[in-house]
């Protein structure tokens, strides 16, 4: 059995030298914020890359002693776990981590400790499929339903992703790609699609955060980017929904190699 204590103990370093926005009281407050981010991180880091594996035991005491933190604190970083699957409080045994089968998979935070773990190939492989599922379908449903509002704030981000493509402003291209797949999920009109923004925010951010991004985006990408924006302006539900097929066929076959590693 595997206990909390061999897990490496979280920094209390977070980087940040400027100073609280007023006062000890707001200071205490931010400090207490960034300690329940630094131990959450550091538990459910543990949890998803295997290094706190299925069964092992979260002990109260022992959490406070390794961080240094009061049982509150333990307890609200252990409530948390708790809501997303990930621990189970068992009688007269503890906390106790779940098998993968009981996280909550479409946790965006989730989601970001497992592209932190050694499968983060496995899990990018995942996130790709269920957008290749859902995308092509929510941009179809974006050229039928979209407002003109809409129509024209996604072929606006579309010019922008070119531009900011072919100079090589990648953070830039980064968050224009967010926003535009955003925007399509969001115009099809369905808001359980419109959800899933979060999931496509961390393919995309996750694949250039672990350099599984070309520097500079393919132009055919840039094309289908522009087809799928002028489409859905003109309200051709068909072509939108070929275009977007091919953004997010090429994401798999950019990765292919990848996980056939693995």
């Amino acid at each position: 059995m595997v206990h909390a204590t061999e897990l490496q103990t979280a920094s209390t370093d977070d980087g940040d030298s400027s100073p609280p926005p007023s006062g000890p009281l707001v200071a205490v407050a931010a400090t207490a914020s960034r300690r329940h981010t630094q131990i959450l991180d550091a538990l459910g880091a543990g949890i998803c890359s295997g290094e706190l594996p299925p069964s092992s035991v979260l002990n109260s005491d022992e959490l406070e002693a390794q961080f240094g933190i009061s049982r509150t604190l333990v307890r609200e970083v252990l409530r948390v776990l708790s809501s997303l699957g990930l621990v189970e409080a068992r009688r007269r045994v503890g906390t106790v981590v779940l098998p993968e089968e009981s996280w909550d998979a479409f946790n965006p935070q989730v989601i970001r400790w497992k592209l932190a773990s050694p499968a983060r190939l496995t899990q990018l492989r995942e996130l790709t499929e269920l957008r290749n599922a859902v995308e092509p379908f929510a941009a179809l449903l974006a050229a039928e339903r979209a407002s003109d509002a809409e129509r024209e704030e996604i072929v606006r981000l579309a010019a922008s992703m070119w531009a900011a493509g072919k100079t090589g402003r990648q953070q830039a291209f980064l968050d224009l790609d967010v926003t535009f797949h955003h925007m399509v999920l969001a115009a099809s009109g369905n808001r359980m699609i419109g959800k899933l923004h979060l999931l496509t925010q961390e393919v995309l951010e996750g694949r250039v955060q672990y350099g599984l991004m070309p520097q500079l985006p393919d132009h055919a990408a840039l094309e289908w980017h522009m087809d799928v924006a002028a489409a859905i302006q003109r309200g051709d539900g068909p072509a939108a929904r070929a275009g977007m097929e091919k953004i997010v066929e090429q994401s798999l076959v950019e990765m292919a190699h990848m996980w056939e590693a693995t």
